[in-house]
């Protein structure tokens, strides 16, 4: 009998296959093997694991033929066609105990019972200085915020973790530019630094003008399997912050009567 399942953690094309094997005895105290393939794949937004569970009883190879001649001799009894009721595995896998029958974790194009779910990192935060406001030719400070999160599901009764780790930021700041970073940056205070100069996530405008901004952070994930040990996965899942808005405006010098608070239609506002 077969039976197949999936987990997809809602994540770029990649895929990780690991096997095992190891031996076991049935009841009739006849060796076998004991085998396990876990793959991972990532398409970019989520990761997905695929498993299945394989106990084909008797395989019709003869191998316990030996067993008993009360049956008419030479197989052991009548052989097992496949079309018998599904059994159910009734153990779980130690080191000190396997399931009767093979184990086996596949790939997606093989399954046959599907359980999806999804796994999604949080999106990063994202603030600007002057809060907001900024000076055609001067540098506004852009600051993203992201952090690493576990995210728990099931798969086969295992317990199954999807960490995500921040690895880059790709800044858009609206007017056509893009910056990608290994830091989501900092304020200006934190970095010691005076009001409107350059950081490594500041962007400086060329024109008047309100533009939208956005942050998108490359997270990498790695899968625990309940065993304690982190799997990575190749590839990236990306979360995307966008809409905060930045009023680009000119400096000049003038003697005014009021202030642009005070008049905004004034002169120079």
């Amino acid at each position: 009998m077969f039976r197949k399942l999936i987990l997809t953690l809602s994540i770029a094309a990649a895929f990780v296959a690991i096997d095992a094997a190891a031996a076991f005895a049935d009841g009739s105290c006849q060796a076998g093997t004991y085998t396990h393939n876990c793959t991972i794949s990532n398409n970019g937004s989520s990761v997905d694991i695929g498993g299945s569970v394989t106990d084909p009883g008797d395989d019709g190879s003869g191998g316990r033929g030996d067993e008993s001649d009360a049956g008419g001799g030479g197989g052991g009894g009548a052989e097992d066609d496949g079309t018998g009721p599904a059994v159910t595995p009734q153990c779980i896998p130690s080191p000190t105990e396997f399931c009767r029958g093979n184990y086996e974790v596949v790939g997606l194009p093989d399954v046959t019972i599907a359980d999806l779910a999804s796994f999604v990192p949080a999106r990063p935060s994202l603030v600007g200085e002057p809060d907001g406001v900024g000076i055609v030719g001067m540098a506004t400070n852009v600051v993203a915020a992201a952090s690493a999160q576990d995210i728990a599901g099931r798969l086969f009764e295992y317990d199954v973790t999807v960490r995500f780790t921040p690895a880059g930021y790709r800044f858009s700041y609206g007017d056509g530019t893009t910056r990608a970073t290994d830091t989501g940056g900092a304020t200006w205070a934190q970095l010691g630094q005076a009001d409107f100069t350059a950081t490594p996530t500041s962007h400086a405008y060329g024109e008047r003008g309100t533009y939208t901004v956005g942050v998108t952070v490359l997270y990498s994930a790695a899968v625990d399997f309940g065993t304690g040990r982190w799997r990575p996965v190749a590839g990236f899942v990306e979360a995307t912050t966008s809409g905060y808005d930045v009023r680009i405006v000119e400096v000049r010098t003038a003697l005014v009567d009021k202030t642009c608070l005070e008049n905004p239609r004034g002169p120079g506002c």
